[in-house]
């Protein structure tokens, strides 16, 4: 069924400020990068600048395809999701273009980094491994949730 379809079963497609205001409650979310075979697929967490990009850090070893498919990508889906319960839940699509950031510009940036949710291995091996910042410039987004209640429920 399409989006247009489901949406007399109460699905609803989100506006600008809704998905700009998901981004900000979220943390974590799934990047997609070509692949020869298939998608590389990563749940990676993010920091949001509240407008059109999000940031992730790469906490690197001395081989990387995370690395190497992030720099040969022309663009990339990023979908960041959250599901409440069966009948609450909420998914925002975005496709973006990645920027490599030299480590001169984190410092304008550590309002914006220190932000992101990461789990502590990584926050603890980032002090001994090799450590990348993207920019994930956001060109394209469309967002869909389902809020209703569960059929019988007042």
């Amino acid at each position: 069924m399409t989006v247009e379809e489901l949406k007399r079963y109460g699905l609803e497609e989100m506006r600008d400020e809704e998905i700009e205001q998901f981004l900000e409650s979220q943390a974590i979310g799934v990047l997609g990068l070509p692949a020869p075979a298939q998608p590389y697929l990563l749940p990676l967490s993010y920091a949001y600048d509240g407008e059109s990009s999000l940031y992730f850090t790469y906490v690197l070893g001395e081989e990387s395809r995370k690395q190497q498919l992030t720099e040969q990508a022309d663009t990339a889906p990023f979908l960041v999701y959250d599901a409440e319960t069966m009948f609450d839940w909420r998914s925002v699509l975005l496709t973006g273009t990645f920027e490599k950031l030299p480590p001169s510009e984190w410092g304008d940036l550590a309002d914006v980094l220190d932000t992101a949710w990461r789990p502590e291995v990584f926050t603890t091996s980032s002090t001994s491994g090799q450590t990348r910042v993207y920019e994930f410039a956001v060109t394209e987004q469309s967002g869909i949730k389902h809020t209703d209640l569960a059929p019988g429920k007042v």
